[in-house]
């Protein structure tokens, strides 16, 4: 398949277009600056089949054309999903494509295509950037999963190296990348779980100088950063945390250029399509039912983890967060973030040893009742775990040592059910009696 901008489709055909040319898509516009709800807003809005106000799902695996020669021309890439032609929904389906469209308009890029689980993007990204032999440079500081397919299954499978660097030294970012091998710089906007900001707009201008392509994970900023309006190239999300929402669907997304979307969909080359990390019609109804207010969503989540995270630094606990002015990534996330909505919803509270970590977060469950012990985030109670011991185990002693992962590190992802005050009283509660049992020992 060629480059036409089959993920952007925004006009409807007739059957009896099916001996109609082909031709290329009409783009949606691209917010390259402003408010992402704004984007969000000036998307197409998909009708259902009889005129509801919400989509229907397209649920079919396969699809039916009216005369045989259509088939042919869809294999041969003459007529596609810009004139509303499916072949098979490994392939494009209307209902994932209507959330993708939602997608690029949240983070102002291009064009997006949607996966079943947020390290299916990671990977099928990488392997359509990378060939065999290629090479990678990534922020020391990552989620873990994404840690072990970097360092470990793609070196063994495609002999694809990558170089850690520490995402904040930009001169050891540029030493690392080697123009002409290097394919990809890869990063967290907000580093999972040391909540590090990086500075996309430097980073970026740096690797496009050497030829590299920029990806950034903003599963733990959507709404509050855009990565590609500060210049990233690709962007990718796990949609199971913030924009899902509910703790119940495993999802991702690339988010980027028409271009690489369209390739990495083609029939004979695209890792989307041959690796087909496919996502259900379903559950991208679903998702596009949540979108709508992810806005209002993360502005409570940035409201009370500023709140809660100003209040705990006075009862004398370590606390991380980006949004406090002592964090030293504070200025730079103030310069890059689209301020309506914060600086997000993780707090980090470090306790120094494992054993420490596991009484705060017993007392905070058990005791106060203030959130669960889980890991992931973005729902709308308190989530909490000991990066070091869960999300970050896939790395080994040295390795979280360099990344700034303190054995009694406490990722907390901060809910908003309930009021502020309420949830405070809880907290307050819980480490009060936390600190009175600590005396007392």
């Amino acid at each position: 398949m060629g480059d036409t901008t089959f993920v952007l489709a925004t006009q409807k055909r007739n059957r009896s277009d099916d001996a109609d040319g082909g031709g290329e898509a009409k783009k949606q516009t691209l917010h390259t600056s402003g408010d992402p709800a704004a984007a969000l807003a000036s998307a197409r809005h998909e009708f259902g089949e009889h005129g509801g106000v919400n989509m229907s799902i397209e649920a079919s695996a396969t699809f039916t054309v009216m005369e045989p020669e259509t088939m042919r021309r869809m294999f041969a890439g003459e007529l596609g999903p810009d004139r509303d032609f499916f072949i098979y929904s490994r392939h494009f389906n209307p209902t994932v494509l209507n959330l993708s469209r939602l997608m690029a308009a949240l983070e102002g890029t291009e064009a997006a295509y949607c996966t079943a689980s947020g390290m299916s993007a990671i990977a099928s990204v990488l392997l359509q950037l990378c060939s065999h032999g290629g090479h990678v440079v990534a922020s020391r500081t990552l989620y873990g999963g994404t840690h072990a397919l970097l360092s470990h299954f793609l070196p063994r499978t495609c002999d694809i190296s990558t170089s850690f660097v520490e995402i904040g030294d930009l001169e050891m970012v540029d030493e690392a990348m080697v123009e002409g091998k290097t394919k990809v710089l890869y990063l967290e906007s907000v580093s999972n779980p040391t909540l590090t900001v990086a500075n996309i707009p430097e980073l970026s201008r740096l690797a496009h100088r050497k030829g590299v392509t920029v990806v950034v994970d903003n599963t733990f900023a959507p709404m509050v950063l855009s990565p590609a309006r500060l210049g990233a190239d690709v962007v990718v999300h796990s949609i199971s945390k913030f924009i899902s929402g509910g703790a119940d669907i495993i999802a991702g997304a690339v988010c980027g250029p028409a271009s690489l979307v369209n390739s990495m969909m083609d029939l004979q080359q695209g890792a989307l399509m041959l690796l087909g990390p496919t996502m259900n019609a379903k559950v991208a109804f679903e998702l596009s039912e949540r979108i709508p207010h992810l806005g209002l969503r993360m502005k409570e989540h940035s409201q009370r983890a500023l709140a809660f995270a100003t209040r705990l630094k006075k009862l004398g606990l370590k606390v991380i967060y980006p949004g406090l002015e002592d964090h030293p990534n504070h200025q730079l996330l103030k310069s890059m973030h689209n301020k309506d909505y914060g600086y997000g919803g993780l707090i980090c509270i470090d306790m120094e040893t494992e054993e420490r970590a596991n009484k705060l977060m017993n007392h905070l469950q058990n005791y106060g009742q203030f959130g669960f012990m889980a890991v992931s985030l973005g729902y709308y109670e308190t989530l909490m775990s000991c990066s070091g011991s869960s999300t970050s185990s896939e790395l080994n002693s040295e390795e979280k040592a360099l990344a700034g992962i303190s054995p009694g590190l406490v990722r907390m992802s901060i809910g908003y059910i309930g009021t502020l005050e309420q949830k405070w009283n809880q907290l307050e509660k819980a480490i009060t009696r936390l600190q009175e049992t600590g005396h007392k020992n």
